[in-house]
């Protein structure tokens, strides 16, 4: 057996979800209140409300789309389901965007609360190499990797942070916040106009990207539904306390200010404290935990982009070279140089507002796409189970409407309308990104003559160094509980990895099939005994295709009322090249088994649901042959005797496609 290449790791949980996420809320605070304010003066904390409510829709709509497909990638994975492989592309480099702003964001913020330590850090050159210098240092540690580790320490840092803030917000609704500016903000800091206001809102969309980065990592966490349900409470709670509570102070403290604290707003408000004691140290402790902040952000925001970078080249939907991996760290080194070279550059307008737009017009394309294509999965795959789904559920033409994701689509799209309008600088160099972005995946996909709808994988090994193009670039393996499972797997894992050639891989696709009867509805409750039976199943096969070399193992539970047209169904949806199945009473041709899609060969006896796919499959299908005992028919026909090895025949029709 072939030792595993090196491969992303499957080794985080919560804590580190929970330190990526509210690191970008927290670094958003930083820096977008003063922008903000700037422009919504005293009804700055009804734009964060309207903010916060957008993440209240945001959160469960992602946590429900990353859980149901649990792969690497977020957005790209969930609208890839939802969708196609070109809305997946889409919603990836919109994202893509956010991740390289926030990156150059991040850097550029950290200069202006070192200001308080040295005038020179905030202006001039000085600012510039100091924000290139973290865009380096960032880039470093992400081509070095990190374990859970490296995440669950900078959760802990994010959890000080955090009380640091509420602190904040306790001493400034005591002693700084102003009642009136709820009733009648006019009296305190002016009325803003619509315009400005249309302004303000896609700003404080920038603190919600990392429930992408989170939700990319899906594929890679240890968390249960159980947890899955505590982590969107503390989410939503640790996020909106200190987010809305610094709105209501700001709202009362800052637009007196000017624009003396718009790039550093929380000293702003540290310095309207009139008392000393409070003021003083409060600055300093402000300006550190933002650097450690800005710095945890802008390391997640590079860990976005290489996860989602990665997840790109392996689909195919962007030149593999950008995805190259580092051949002993395992860490895409080809996309993090990409993303650091674009931060730095980004850094010499020196304009945090225009660089707050072109972050939010990526998030606002993403999250609308999230919330389509969640709703669009709730119609396509009704009956999938899923770990955790969403409240809220209305019946609405034989599904049920999820009423967050519809929310999610409508402020996300508001959002995006107001960019369009109102960001003319930001709304050009998103457009011109995107529409670069789109050029490139439909011209690399006819270039290399493939669909620009259809799911193409190549292995992770591909990426590690140069190889060959393998025959099956992505299988579908359907699995039946039973020890004929492990040689199902084997097959499949010895054709994914190329045994006779190191160079090459693919990704195998585990299904287990529901048959549901007739007489039951389609989504009826499947018994509790079943649907462990069915994940034990796939975890069993995860862990014995993933043995062989840059093998990656996706699994899947399907309902259907026949097993054959689900497995011909799941083929044609997911793109897959070959689908590897069992048979029964093999036939010796050429010391193998070869089917060649005659009318003959329904006179063999193979199974219905062998004989189905056979017939129906788009795609190649390979068969292995049972061992010399008695064994079941895919999917449940009567035992029978197979005499030779298990594993030993199998065969594919070179002439026809569905044979």
């Amino acid at each position: 057996m072939k030792r595993k290449a090196p491969s992303l790791r499957k080794q985080l949980g919560s804590p580190a979800l929970f330190g990526i996420v509210q690191g970008f809320i927290a670094a958003s605070i930083y820096f977008s209140t003063g922008l903000v304010a700037e422009r919504a003066l005293g009804l700055t904390w009804a734009v964060f409300l309207a903010g916060g409510v957008l993440f209240a829709f945001i959160v469960p709509v992602y946590v429900e789309g990353a859980s149901l497909h649990q792969e690497r990638g977020g957005a790209t994975v969930i609208a890839r389901h939802g969708f196609n492989e070109l809305v997946s592309f889409i919603a990836g480099w919109a994202i893509c965007l956010d991740y390289l702003i926030l990156v150059a964001l991040c850097a550029f913020a950290s200069t202006d609360y070192l200001g308080l330590f040295w005038g020179a850090f905030n202006s001039g050159v000085t600012e510039f190499l100091i924000g290139s210098a973290i865009v380096l240092f960032v880039a470093l540690l992400a081509i070095r990797g990190g374990g859970p580790r490296r995440f669950e320490r900078a959760a802990v840092l994010v959890l000080g942070d955090l009380v640091l803030q509420v602190l904040l917000v306790v001493l400034g609704l005591a002693l700084l916040f102003e009642p009136d500016v709820l009733f009648n903000p006019a009296a305190i800091a002016g009325s803003p106009s619509a315009e400005d206001l249309i302004f303000a809102f896609p700003l404080v969309l920038v603190a919600f990207s990392g429930i992408d980065a989170s939700s990319g990592l899906a594929g890679q966490v240890k968390i249960g539904r159980a947890g899955l349900r505590r982590l969107i409470g503390v989410r939503l709670l640790a996020a909106l306390v200190p987010y809305l509570g610094i709105a209501l102070v700001a709202s009362s403290v800052l637009p007196q200010t000017g624009d003396r604290w718009v790039e550093a707003p929380l000293l702003g408000v540290a310095n309207a404290f009139e008392q000393a004691w409070i003021r003083e140290p409060l600055k300093y402790l402000i300006a550190i935990s933002a650097l450690v902040i800005f710095l945890s952000a802008a390391q997640a925001a590079m860990l976005g982009l290489s996860r989602l970078g990665y997840a790109l080249s392996v689909n195919r939907q962007i030149p593999s070279a950008f995805g190259s991996l580092h051949p002993t760290r395992a860490t895409p080194v080809g996309i993090i140089g990409f993303g650091a070279i674009t931060a730095i550059v980004l850094l010499i307008p020196a304009d945090m507002e225009f660089l707050a737009a072109i972050a939010a017009f990526g998030a606002t394309i993403a999250f609308t796409i999230v919330g389509l294509s969640v709703i669009r999965l709730r119609y396509r795959e009704p009956t999938r189970d899923r770990p955790y789904k969403m409240p809220l559920n209305v019946r609405f033409r034989g599904g049920e409407l999820p009423l967050l994701a519809v929310g999610c689509v409508l402020l996300s799209g508001v959002a995006f309308f107001a960019l369009l309008v109102e960001h003319g600088a930001a709304r050009w160099v998103g457009v011109v990104w995107m529409v670069a972005g789109i050029s490139l995946y439909l011209g690399y996909r006819l270039s290399q003559g493939k669909d620009v709808f259809k799911r193409v994988t190549v292995p992770e090994s591909a990426l590690t160094r140069r190889a060959r193009e393998v025959e099956f670039g992505s299988i579908l393996v359907p699995v039946l509980g039973t020890p004929l499972d492990d040689d199902i797997m084997q097959t499949a894992g010895r054709l994914a990895a190329e045994e006779n050639d190191e160079d090459a891989g693919a990704v195998i696709e585990a299904i287990w099939v529901f048959e549901v009867p007739m007489t039951l509805a389609l989504d009826a409750r499947v018994p509790d005994a079943e649907l462990k039976r069915a994940r034990a199943a796939l975890k069993r096969a995860k862990a014995v295709g993933e043995e062989y070399e840059g093998v990656e193992v996706a699994t899947a539970i399907v309902r259907a009322r026949k097993a054959g047209a689900a497995i011909v169904k799941e083929a044609k949806r997911r793109g897959v090249e070959a689908v590897v199945l069992a048979a029964e009473e093999p036939t010796r041709v050429g010391g193998g088994l070869r089917l060649g899609g005659k009318p003959g060969l329904h006179d063999t006896s193979v199974g219905e649901t062998t004989r189905y796919v056979i017939n129906k499959a788009t795609c190649r299908v390979i068969l292995t042959a049972p061992p010399a005992a008695r064994t079941l028919d895919p999917m449940g026909v009567e035992p029978v005797e197979a005499p030779i090895p298990l594993g030993h025949a199998r065969g594919v029709s070179d002439e026809e496609p569905g044979r």
